[in-house]
């Protein structure tokens, strides 16, 4: 479940800055990124068992707003490993500016691979977004026909909202609602709805972001099997882009 750390509209916004590849040719960057966590949460439920999760990825941008990129992390969802130790995520997709003022729009294609996945459902499944920005302010709507592993239709709300406190430290805000398909198979209850949070600042020295966040959710234990992977928890997370 790809980590929205790096948020669609963030991305696309640093790739269409781009270089010259060649004279008479578009402009394209390609960029990449490595990550260690001290938890892997995603929509704030754990995808590591608490643990920490090595992660990385890299991204294609193109002059006309397109861009297309991949990332993965490693992840533990049982003690046999039957569910799969990785991750990786396909995504394309489409940003830019509206005229020539500070909202832009996004709009992308995710497909989440879980290689080694012998559960009785795959977790594999694909989601549709579409985003909306303005300044340091970003809203998203995602959508799934077939949410992880086969549990029926999934839509996301998200709000995220940054703002520099100095030049090298920043404040990133998140909140996000979840809608799962009642009594679709993803939580262990008959909870259909729930909210992740997360409070985090990001320092950058020397090419590195080291960042600290508080995340969390309002599910319980039994929401998520008997575990703790929804309570609130501290996340360090080292991460330099490439």
């Amino acid at each position: 479940m790809l980590n929205k750390k790096l948020l669609p509209v963030a991305i696309a916004t640093a790739l269409t800055a781009g270089f010259t590849a060649a004279p008479a040719q578009a402009e394209v960057e390609v960029s990449g990124n490595i990550a260690l966590t001290s938890d892997y949460r995603f929509r704030g439920i754990s995808q590591s068992d608490e643990d920490i999760a090595v992660q990385g990825g890299f991204d294609v941008g193109f002059e006309s707003g397109f861009y297309i990129g991949t990332w993965g992390s490693s992840v533990d969802f049982d003690d046999d490993g039957s569910l799969g130790s990785l991750e990786l995520d396909y995504y394309a997709g489409w940003a830019g500016n509206i005229g020539d003022t500070d909202f832009g729009i996004d709009v992308a294609y995710f497909y989440y691979d879980y290689p080694g996945d012998d559960g009785d459902s795959e977790g594999d499944y694909q989601e549709f977004y579409i985003g909306t920005s303005w300044k340091d302010l970003s809203l998203g709507l995602t959508y799934s026909d077939d949410y992880y592993a086969g549990t029926d239709e999934f839509w996301y709300i998200a709000g995220d909202y940054s703002f520099g406190l100095m030049d090298s430290l920043t404040v990133d805000l998140h909140v996000g609602y979840n809608m799962l398909e009642e009594n679709g198979g993803f939580l262990s209850s008959d909870e259909d709805v729930y909210f992740d949070y997360s409070v985090g600042v990001t320092y950058s020295w020397s090419g590195v972001d080291f960042s600290l966040a508080w995340v969390g959710t309002d599910l319980d234990e039994d929401d998520v099997f008997g575990t703790d992977w929804a309570d609130d928890t501290a996340v360090f997370t080292i991460a330099k882009s490439l």
